[in-house]
């Protein structure tokens, strides 16, 4: 399982892997029996800054206040951008837009610039995964890219309410930070770049698609985004 999933599973997910195969096994023991064949998930790597403020804009309120759950789906969203190294020197950029409810990447995208498109891109893509996100609240951190007119006016167009933590302060909007973090460091896999463009992009569109239909989040009871969402419909139909 350890292999299976890349060597990024730790202790929690390959618990719940062996009870859903129907092993009794507690995470104490899965603990014991890791760390006796030297099995471990991989773990963060320091994080690089990639926030650039713009200094004239308009002064956004935090919807969130660091909660980043829902009781529903389509209701509070968190974004952000990060790097992914391609080559000497260069990088692609993933923008994401993730659900709190579910913790599922509704919409990303990914360019070799952060201009302000990279992330309206990723919000009209969430839209379209959606149907619509009025009244929905839109997370980010204070990039020049949230918080430029062009995106203000995409938000408008879509009915979307934008959020913004504290300046400079990565926890107010942990979430988005927790899954770059994840992103980076499951398709990487302790590499230090990415053999190009085409094969980063190509192990980002593999990642996220395991990563919502697959990939098992302790937030949702160790249950995948997708399968999370889904369940949760079929109680909402039955109540």
């Amino acid at each position: 399982m350890h292999a299976e999933w890349d060597g990024t599973y730790g202790r929690p997910r390959i618990t719940a892997e062996l009870r859903d195969d129907g092993d009794t096994v507690n995470h104490k023991r899965v603990g014991r029996v890791m760390r006796k064949f030297g099995i471990a998930g991989l773990r963060l790597r320091k994080r690089q800054v990639t926030t650039v403020p713009e200094p004239s804009a308009t002064p956004v309120p935090d919807l969130l206040r660091r909660d980043f759950t829902a009781s529903a789906p389509n209701m509070k969203y968190v974004g952000d951008i990060t790097y992914l190294p391609v080559g000497d020197g260069e990088f692609l950029y993933p923008a994401t837009v993730i659900d709190c409810f579910s913790r599922r990447l509704v919409g990303w995208s990914v360019a070799d610039h952060m201009r302000t498109e990279l992330v309206t891109d990723a919000l009209r893509a969430a839209e379209a995964t959606r149907g619509s996100l009025a009244g929905a609240a839109f997370h980010s951190d204070h990039g020049a890219q949230y918080t430029s007119r062009e995106f203000a006016d995409v938000c408008a167009e879509l009915g979307v309410r934008q959020s913004m933590g504290a300046v400079g302060t990565t926890a107010d909007n942990a979430l988005a930070e927790s899954f770059n973090a994840a992103l980076k460091r499951e398709t990487l896999c302790g590499a230090r770049r990415f053999d190009g463009a085409h094969a980063c992009r190509l192990a980002v569109f593999l990642w996220t698609t395991r990563y919502n239909t697959r990939r098992r989040h302790s937030a949702n009871g160790q249950q995948a985004p997708n399968v999370y969402e889904q369940q949760s419909a079929t109680l909402t139909l039955a109540a």
